[in-house]
């Protein structure tokens, strides 16, 4: 069902894409907007891993400096079939981990100093079996897909503000789009396109829970681990930047009510709830 659902989300987002190419200039907008959507994918396909980890000055390490992360990890993935990982440590006490890298042939995956030092070592294989089924799934090139035509999206809406302001809403032919449309474009596109993004993100988060938990074999593990980092990242926060919260087994960001909306992951109650229920079946 996470599959099926995440499918949709991806042609909604797509076809969000097309409807806003096509509202700022017509076929030729329509045609602007997927050749700037598929060139945004392939860089981020091909650099997306390099960025991140740099981003969070993540450091590789060997089996001889994180002997116990790296024998977890190199168990998990050869249970899952997958190569094994490069391992790398990032230097920050909040807890917290995340995987990235474009296929299992290039993959990563990088744990804080802080979830080394709070979680005991069943704990922290949940969560490295968690990162794996994000690998396994591919979700990291799902999630930089999605968060790619979202920006294409945003990127759309404000040329159509310019566009207006500049007197580009004026249309003679039938090819350069509507103004109403265009209008629409402006202000809803965009928050539906993030909408959209943070649903298939919380999707894909469900997904590895349940692949992480039967990897591991021990649903309790990873649901443990989740109430810890839940209590860590609060004392702790992450100085994280939102457009890579997604990829971090927790959100480093904090919200109710409406703001669900628009989070990255699910409630940790609720995944914890998921967990208990594997458990028990």
């Amino acid at each position: 069902m996470n599959g099926l659902k995440t499918m949709m989300l991806m042609m909604l987002l797509t076809l969000l894409l097309v409807f806003g190419g096509a509202a700022l200039g017509g076929k030729s907008g329509m045609t602007i907007a997927l050749v700037m959507a598929f060139l945004m994918n392939f860089i981020s396909y091909f650099f997306s891993d390099k960025i991140v980890l740099k981003m969070y000055r993540a450091r590789e390490v060997s089996e001889a400096e994180a002997p116990v992360l790296y024998r977890i990890v190199r168990r998990l993935s050869q249970k899952a079939g997958i190569p094994m990982p490069k391992v790398y440590i990032i230097p920050d006490m909040s807890p917290n981990a995340f995987a990235t890298g474009r296929n299992p042939n290039h993959a990563a995956v990088a744990a804080t100093e802080g979830i080394m030092q709070l979680l005991t070592e069943e704990e922290l294989s949940g969560v490295m079996a968690h990162e794996l089924a994000h690998v396994m799934h591919r979700d990291i090139l799902i999630a930089t897909v999605a968060a790619t035509i979202a920006g294409a999206i945003s990127y759309l809406a404000q040329m159509a503000q310019w566009a207006m302001i500049f007197g580009g809403g004026r249309h003679d032919d039938d090819d350069r789009g509507s103004p109403i449309a265009s209008l629409v474009m402006m202000i809803v596109a965009p928050i539906a396109a993030m909408l959209i993004q943070m649903a298939i993100s919380r999707s894909r988060e469900f997904s590895a829970d349940e692949g992480g938990a039967t990897l591991n074999g021990n649903p309790m593990a990873l649901a443990n681990a989740l109430r810890k980092l839940e209590t860590g990242t609060k004392m702790i926060p992450m100085q994280a930047n939102p457009a890579t919260s997604h990829m971090l087994i927790v959100s480093p960001f904090s919200g109710g009510g409406i703001v669900k909306l628009f989070s990255t992951h699910p409630p940790i109650e609720e995944r914890i709830a998921r967990l208990e229920a594997m458990r028990r079946s």
